[in-house]
Formats: structure tokens, sequence, C-alpha cells
């Protein structure tokens, strides 16, 4: 006997049919190339890189002139780059790369931890600041960070930032309280003139640029013209 077929339910639909799930394609390594002039931290640095999973080294170079020469041809994902070079230093071999190569992300890797080193190589370009004592797990969880948008920092040097642009505020408030002619009187004394060649310069006598001179080191809190000049010449 022909078996019956089973009766349908007009309120049960029949189960979806499933497709295989494709599979996720692989990250591609990311591309790294080193400008360092210490040659065993530069070959160590070759080293891990091309034995870690997800990443490759395209080149590795002693001094900035010869990566200017070589990076843009080579065109990585990321540079490792030290400041001390010999020569042209790294915050400036950054920005002329930044300029030729505006998709390199440069991550600054030194010994240096004073703010205005900081503050200029990320003004000049660099996405992230770590220190060369930075272990390499560490390293390479910053490499990632910068190809996915981030700023990797240390927490030291985050705080060393932060206190930088603090200090920065503060110093562009002080000059704020300077006078129209003390800020001439400061000017003059920036560019080297003395009080004489100051007072002659602005139509004053000399007892005028002295006491505007004391007023300006009472409102600085400074208590020399070396202080106020460098003051008055700091960035802000």
């Amino acid at each position: 006997m022909k078996p019956q077929a089973k009766p349908v339910n007009p309120g049960e639909t029949s189960p979806p049919r499933t497709t295989p799930a494709s599979p996720a394609l692989p990250r591609p390594n990311i591309s790294v190339a080193i400008v360092e002039d210490d040659e065993w931290l530069r070959t160590s640095l070759v080293t891990e890189i091309s034995r870690t999973a997800g990443f490759s080294c395209l080149g590795a170079f002693p001094s900035a002139e010869l990566a200017l020469e070589k990076i843009p041809t080579l065109n990585p994902d990321v540079v490792l780059m030290d400041i001390n070079l010999p020569g042209l230093d790294g915050v400036q071999c950054v920005r002329r790369l930044k300029d030729i190569c505006p998709k390199i992300q440069f991550l600054m890797l030194t010994v240096y931890e004073e703010s205005d080193r900081i503050f200029n190589s990320l003004q000049a370009g660099a996405r992230g600041y770590l220190l060369k004592r930075t272990a390499m797990d560490q390293l390479f969880d910053s490499i990632r960070q910068v190809m996915d948008g981030g700023t990797p920092l240390t927490d030291h040097i985050a705080r060393k930032i932060v206190h930088y642009f603090n200090q920065l505020g503060a110093r562009a408030c002080t000059l704020e309280t300077l006078s129209p002619r003390e800020t001439k009187v400061l000017e003059a004394l920036s560019q080297g003139l003395s009080y004489k060649e100051t007072a002659h310069s602005l139509t004053l006598s000399i007892d005028t640029i002295r006491m505007n001179v004391r007023h300006i080191y009472h409102k600085l809190h400074v208590h020399s013209r070396a202080e106020a000049v460098a003051k008055y010449l700091s960035p802000r």
C-alpha cells in the first residue's frame, strides 16, 4: 500500500532553508617599517614583527634620510619612528613623510618623556607615543590601535600631555594680563634689544622702560629678563 502523505497543518510552515556560512576573510597583515639608529633594537624589532602573526616588516632604516628615500615606495601601514636620529630627527622625518604619504600612521618609539618632544611629535602627525621599554605585546596592541583609528599613549605620557596643555593655557592667560605697552616692551626685549634701544624704538624714556619691566616681572611671576622672554616666546 502506498503510504499516505502527512497532512499539512495550515498554520505550520516548512523549516527555513539554511545555507552554509561563508568563512570570515582573514584580516590582512599590518605592514610595518622601522626607523631606528640603534642596530640592536632595530634588529630585535624586525625579528619580533616578522615572526608575529598578523604583521609583516617591510623595511628598517638607521636614519631619517634613508627613510625619506625608501618609505614612500614601500608604503607601509605603520611606521615606528625614533626621535633622536643622526642628522634629521624623527619629528622632522614624520612631518615630511606625512606630506608625501598622508595615509601612513606613525607611532613614536623613544626613550624621551619630555612634554615638548611629545607635543611636537603629535603636532607633526604622529598618532601615538610609546617608550622603548614598552613590552612587545603592548607595542603590537598599540599598532593595532593605530590602525583602528586610536591614539595609543602610556598613562604616564597621557598625564604629561594634559599637564602640558594646562600649562599652555595658564601661560596664555598670564600673557593676556600685560598691557599693550608692556607687550611691546617685552617683544623688543625678546628681540635682544637693550633697555636703551627699546626706549629709543618705542619713543619712551629709560625710566619708563624700567617701570614696565618691573610690571612685566610681577605679572608673569618671573625674576629675570631671560625668564620673561622664555615665557613670551614659549608656544601658546
